[in-house]
């Protein structure tokens, strides 16, 4: 079964909103088996409109339209959509009374433009929707199920739960799709194609696999279809374990499990605590692990020594290896992370220097040149890395590089 998703908004396509609904809607359509061939992203326009959805109605069973349907003359999807299926708008008791409600209960005056909101198409089933004012619908032809929903993300996303999604598995006659990703970090696509490419080649028909290369990690996701669950479930597993013998010394972590996520497992399992020292990362190593629930289990916190002064009063780092090594250096970073897991009283600590431009700073070093320092009850280890120009890469590169060697090395305790 195959479903279309048509974003209706000038606002999209002018740069000034970003579709989120579509990937939303897409992921709910393929955990219950319905396959998404296309998503287009269309102006306010009626002739737009009509294009998309006559084109929509040729390859799919399920056309989902978002946006286009307020109260103001731009909003026109609601008549587009009569003019589609030969029919006409109507005032619907049930949403004028939901509408007058919600006004009453803000205190609001309502507006003759308001009360339009309850017009609907005549001959569609309407969607109540109870976060909002505009309703959604749900109609059909030619065997196409057509459903319109409001493009505010909270309003569309209760909808889709809860209206839509029961009546699709109600209707439709649905496969079971299954994805499962695995995310590797430290090595790039090229290397792991060329070491799984016999494997590749021998996946079952119903099984694809998709590379998705970015900031020095590459996700593998398989996705695969099928009549039966549990088998399908089976199949995939299989896949899955034979992926991570082929990989074995390579970091591996599932996509729904981060890697951040994994390590404060281990942490929190071994009884061992963490703190990171951070200089051009600005914090994004504490972000990283903080905004998982827990992280005060096992994270005592973390030193922005961004100056370089700062390097010296708060983390104990010597003037003197900086005279000698400059500030961008393995000797530094790994003095960072000592000083602060000495500060701190932690276990373990993560520390990064690095010129991520784009001039130079305090230090010689070529742009992108980064380093990075793991402390650990055995003693410190800093590496030198080369993240390339652009500031915003060689930062996220980094905070995953920093992740991958502090998992990797608390795997030896």
């Amino acid at each position: 079964m195959k479903a279309e998703i048509i974003a209706i908004g000038d606002e999209i396509l002018i740069g000034q909103v970003t579709d989120t609904n579509s990937g939303f809607i897409a992921r709910e359509l393929n955990q219950v088996g319905v396959a998404v061939g296309h998503i287009n992203a269309i102006s306010d326009g009626r002739q737009e409109i009509l294009d998309a959805i006559r084109l929509a109605a040729t390859r799919a069973q399920l056309v989902i339209l978002t946006g286009g349907l307020g109260p103001t003359k731009d909003d026109i999807t609601k008549q587009t959509l009569c003019d589609y299926f030969d029919d006409h708008l109507v005032m619907d008791e049930s949403v004028l009374a939901h509408v007058t409600d919600l006004f009453e209960r803000f205190g609001r005056p309502m507006l003759e433009v308001n009360r339009q909101q309850a017009m609907v198409p005549s001959r569609a089933q309407v969607l109540h929707n109870p976060n909002g004012t505009a309703p959604g619908t749900w109609q059909e032809k030619n065997g196409v199920v057509f459903v319109s929903l409001p493009g505010v993300p909270y309003e569309m996303k209760h909808l889709i739960k809860a209206v839509v999604l029961p009546k699709v598995v109600e209707q439709f006659e649905r496969p079971y799709i299954l994805h499962r990703t695995l995310v590797s970090y430290g090595v790039g696509e090229s290397f792991l194609a060329e070491k799984i490419e016999a494997w590749e080649d021998a996946l079952p028909e119903n099984i694809k696999l998709a590379y998705l290369s970015n900031l020095g990690k590459v996700r593998l996701r398989l996705s695969a279809i099928g009549s039966h669950k549990a088998e399908l479930e089976a199949q995939v597993e299989q896949q899955i374990d034979a992926l991570y013998r082929l990989l074995e010394g390579i970091t591996l972590a599932e996509e729904d499990s981060d890697l951040e996520l994994s390590i404060q497992k281990l942490f929190v399992k071994r009884g061992f605590t963490l703190a990171t020292a951070e200089s051009f990362t600005g914090g994004g190593l504490a972000q990283a692990i903080t905004t998982i629930p827990g992280a005060s289990a096992y994270y005592k916190g973390t030193v922005v020594a961004y100056a370089t002064e700062l390097k010296e009063q708060l983390l104990g780092v010597p003037a003197s290896l900086i005279k000698t090594h400059s500030v961008v250096s393995v000797p530094v970073a790994e003095a960072m992370a000592l000083g602060v897991q000495q500060a701190l009283g932690a276990d373990f600590a993560i520390a990064t220097t690095g010129n991520a431009g784009p001039s130079k700073g305090d230090s010689d070093e070529a742009v992108g040149t980064v380093c990075i320092a793991i402390a650990t009850p055995k003693g410190v280890k800093g590496h030198q890395f080369q993240m390339g120009k652009n500031r915003t890469r060689v930062v996220a590169k980094s905070l995953n590089k920093a992740f991958e060697l502090l998992y990797q090395e608390i795997l030896n305790f």
